[in-house]
């Protein structure tokens, strides 16, 4: 449910339409990504709404000293029609003070991140079509040490769920569903799992990931480690999974999220070699690859 914008949002917004119609110049990022400013280039006296536009899939805002209001405006370089199959995910940072963060369309707001929410590792997602981000600044007697910020992700709206809004995130894959995470995950491995760290207070599980063979990975979660040349990684998954160590191999497979892999399918790796073979005899995988 929307909520109408608070007493200390009407100037800025009416200041915004203002801003807009009388075509005064906007604030421009630098880095079509990621966007640092400050609040202090603004007057004392005024409250500006300042606008931001990047053009990326990922990246991230730092709003330093922050005053005012910022409009946050996410332009991917994709088909406008196609905006409508995206979802927003932001991240804030784990100091991020200084701003309450709302949603914004035609003028109504949606709060989506108070000031001081402390929520350890919380990510927010909205549809694109939702609404746009504006920020803004909270009363303060001190801003020298306030520093807003948070990371965003664009993806469309399948991926999306497969992270968040799965209903049962922790029940095994299907064979169909492994045979698909095998064409379309960020990483495929196979490997053991060395060691779990759970972390009580993100409600997440680390796994402690060694390599036996590397199918393929979107960005460097596996390396090479120490002079036995092992490949070795780690994966997140939710803590109520209740991952624990055990001996055999499996198929890890999962997407990157903000710079971490999220576990997605994990069979044992015996149960994925019956259904790839399975599957390959009635010419029914999805894609190739080499299950050995």
């Amino acid at each position: 449910m929307r909520s109408p914008p608070a007493a200390g949002l009407l100037p800025l917004l009416l200041g915004l339409r203002l801003l807009l119609s009388g075509g005064a110049a906007a604030q421009y990022s630098s880095d079509l990504c990621n966007w640092k400013g400050s609040g202090l280039t603004h007057e004392s006296h005024k409250k500006d709404v300042e606008q931001v536009y990047l053009r990326c899939s990922e990246g991230s805002i730092e709003w330093m000293y922050p005053t005012g209001a910022l409009i946050v405006n996410l332009r991917p370089n994709t088909s406008p029609a196609s905006y409508k199959h995206l979802t927003v995910c932001i991240k804030p940072f784990k100091d991020s003070a200084g701003a309450n963060i709302y949603l914004e369309k035609t003028g109504e707001l949606k709060l989506l991140v108070r000031d001081g929410d402390r929520s350890p590792s919380k990510v927010y997602c909205f549809g694109y079509d939702q609404g746009g981000l504006f920020i803004e600044a909270t009363p303060q007697q001190d801003i020298s040490r306030k520093i807003t910020g948070f990371q965003y992700e664009l993806m469309n709206k399948g991926m999306a769920a497969d992270l968040h809004t799965v209903s049962a995130p922790c029940r095994p894959c299907s064979d169909t569903e492994v045979l698909l995470a095998v064409c379309t995950s960020d990483f495929v491995i196979r490997g053991s799992i060395q060691d779990v760290t759970n972390e009580a207070e993100e409600q997440e599980s680390i796994i402690h990931v060694g390599v036996n063979k590397l199918y393929r990975q979107k960005s460097k979660v596996f390396q090479l480690t120490g002079e036995s040349g092992n490949w070795r990684g780690q994966i997140k998954t939710l803590l109520e999974c209740g991952v624990k160590p055990g001996d055999g191999d499996f198929l890890f497979t999962g997407r990157m999220h903000f710079g971490e892999a999220r576990l997605g399918c994990a069979p044992r790796f015996k149960d994925f070699q019956r259904m790839y073979k399975e599957a390959k005899d009635k010419g029914l995988n999805p894609c190739e690859i080499g299950p050995d």
